[in-house]
Formats: structure tokens, C-alpha cells, sequence
């Protein structure tokens, strides 16, 4: 890790790269499963999403409100982090399938 204020390393990919190998090397389902597993976890970290703005909010009667906007947004940053790995489990080169994609989204929605 760099000595960067909040800890995080100064490269994004870097980091994202560093929580693949950590995960992979303790990962208990290998192979296609284990593939599987890393993809369907985005819908529990979304799920996870979906559960805060409902506290947040307090919809549920029963429960009142239960969290804070603050918890939505790190809700919000764990299905990032969980994108980016799981692209990376796909591909080594994570950091340009990315940035293509990205290049692509926006220049279809902003114009080039």
C-alpha cells in the first residue's frame, strides 16, 4: 500500500488487481463454479443496495429506518469494487476492457 491519505493505493486498477489475487487465493470453489459464484455475488452486493435505501427511507413499517444515506453510498461503492473484480476474474486486461466500454458509453451518451 502507498502512503496515500485514506490508505487506498494511488492506482485504482492496481488495487482492484491486489483483491483479485487476494480472492483467488483463498477462493474455497474453483474453476467454472467458482467463476459463477464471483459473477452472482454482484447480485447480493445490489440486493445489499436495495436493502439500505429501504432503511434509509424507512418503507419497511416494521423495521423503521434502519440506515443512512451514508450506508447507500457504501453500499454503492462495494458493487463497484465487486464490478471491477469480477471483470478482472474474466480478464487480465480488466483496465482496458474497461476503458473501451467506457470510451463507447459515452461517446454514444455525451457525443464525441
Amino acid at each position: 500500500m502507498s502512503d496515500h491519505p485514506d490508505g487506498a493505493r494511488a492506482d485504482l486498477w492496481s488495487t482492484i488487481d491486489d483483491l483479485w489475487k487476494w480472492l483467488e487465493a483463498d477462493q474455497p470453489v474453483g474453476g467454472q463454479e467458482g467463476l459463477l459464484l464471483r459473477m452472482l455475488k454482484l447480485s447480493e452486493e445490489v440486493g445489499e443496495v436495495a436493502e439500505a435505501v429501504i432503511g434509509a427511507t424507512g418503507q419497511n413499517p416494521r423495521k423503521g429506518v434502519t440506515h443512512t444515506w451514508d450506508d447507500v453510498e457504501a453500499e454503492l461503492c462495494d458493487v463497484v469494487i465487486t464490478a471491477m473484480v469480477a471483470l478482472r476474474t474474466l480478464t487480465p486486461e480488466a483496465r482496458e476492457v474497461f476503458a473501451r466500454h467506457l470510451a463507447r458509453v459515452a461517446g454514444r451518451s455525451l457525443g464525441d
